[in-house]
């Protein structure tokens, strides 16, 4: 859990950017005693900073990020007239960096800021961070991921709604209940991306596949829609599709659920599975080799999100939502929404796209 709702001071920030230009390189334990800050706040400091892509942290500070340091000036000064986007979303750490990266690019091209908060998942309501961007940030709109599966998300689309504050939702689909009309939004086709895993296993000859979920979400549920669809079509029977959900990484009986999974997977004679997400499907390459099983000689494994798979050992064939590329059409969306309040409501659906690696290969025999 990420909570950054306390403004970034300017000048903290503007400080370390000097320090980088100046130095090359930051270390925590100096930064905390320089700028007289708790390691908490620090480490909220510098984790939106790299999501800007102001910096790069490595183990125990910071490093220039490879573009080079921003003029600290232009971030403590902004041309006039330049309009702030509150960005809501709920983590900086999985999956969303990439899509703020893509909407600062985008926001620094228009001359526009943004100012990045970053929530919870388990957040029921969002409205105290929402109003606060509002009343004391001054912010012309908002692009926001909130938690629709929470008790509060109908008021949190309400509220929305009434602040006179356009708005755009990124990864979430919604409708005003006010008006019956669906919110703006940007989200990614993942019931394409299971199809094009599906469809991919099929293509190699592997008619008995898994289907490995982390939690139910609105991305879960669109993974196990697009997956129905490509199994019904490539004639794939309803028993042959496992579907198992995992639990927390965090949670004490993750690998033991892990376990789980591959002695189903053995019992069906599964020889291919689809893994919400990468670390996860990293997990279950490691178990399946403890337990004796080549990858992807006895089982193929695509991974879903592309954030690390290229990294692991075999690299992870894996579905890549066009993360930065959402990004940037959320506030093209906002921005369009600004400079004609009585357009139409727009939802664009972006592709995702599925990098062949080595961990998926043609069924032997």
């Amino acid at each position: 859990m990420t909570d950054s709702s306390s403004p970034l001071a300017t000048s903290r920030r503007s400080r370390i950017l000097r320090m980088l230009a100046d130095d090359g390189a930051v270390r925590n334990a100096h930064l905390a005693d320089i700028l007289d800050v708790s390691p908490v706040t620090l480490r909220r400091d510098l984790q939106q900073m790299e999501v800007e892509g102001l910096l790069v942290r490595v183990h125990g500070g910071a490093v220039p990020p490879p573009a080079g340091i921003p003029s600290a000036a232009s971030l403590s000064h902004p041309h006039p007239g330049t309009r702030t986007i509150g960005v809501l979303v709920p983590s900086l750490d999985f999956y969303w960096p990439r899509v703020i990266r893509g909407m600062s690019r985008e926001a620094e091209s228009r001359g526009i800021s943004l100012l990045v908060r970053g929530t919870s998942y388990g957040l029921q309501d969002e409205r105290p961070v929402l109003e606060r961007m509002r009343e004391t940030e001054g912010v012309s709109g908002f692009v926001v991921a909130p938690n629709t599966d929470a008790s509060h998300s109908a008021d949190v689309i309400s509220w929305l709604h009434g602040s006179g504050l356009p708005f755009v939702f990124a990864e979430r689909e919604a409708v005003a209940r006010e008006t019956g009309a669906p919110v703006d939004s940007v989200v990614t086709d993942h019931a394409l991306g299971a199809v094009l895993a599906v469809r991919h296993l099929a293509s190699l000859g592997h008619r008995r596949l898994g289907l490995v979920l982390t939690h139910s979400s609105p991305t879960s549920r669109k993974i196990v829609a697009g997956w129905r669809a490509a199994c019904t079509e490539l004639e794939l029977a309803q028993g042959d599709v496992i579907a198992r959900m995992l639990p927390d990484r965090a949670d004490s009986g993750f690998f033991a659920a892990v376990g789980n999974v591959i002695d189903t997977v053995l019992e069906a004679e599964a020889t291919g599975l689809l893994v919400h997400s990468d670390r996860e499907a990293m997990a279950i390459v490691d178990v399946a080799n403890a337990r004796g099983l080549s990858i992807p000689g006895d089982l193929s494994i695509v991974a879903y999100d592309d954030e690390v798979a290229e990294m692991f050992t075999p690299p992870l064939t894996a579905v890549a939502p066009p993360r930065a590329h959402l990004g940037r059409s959320a506030l093209d969306l906002l921005v369009q929404r600004i400079a004609a309040p009585d357009r139409p409501s727009h939802q664009v659906t972006v592709a995702p796209a599925l990098n062949v690696r080595s961990s998926t290969a043609r069924q032997a025999g």
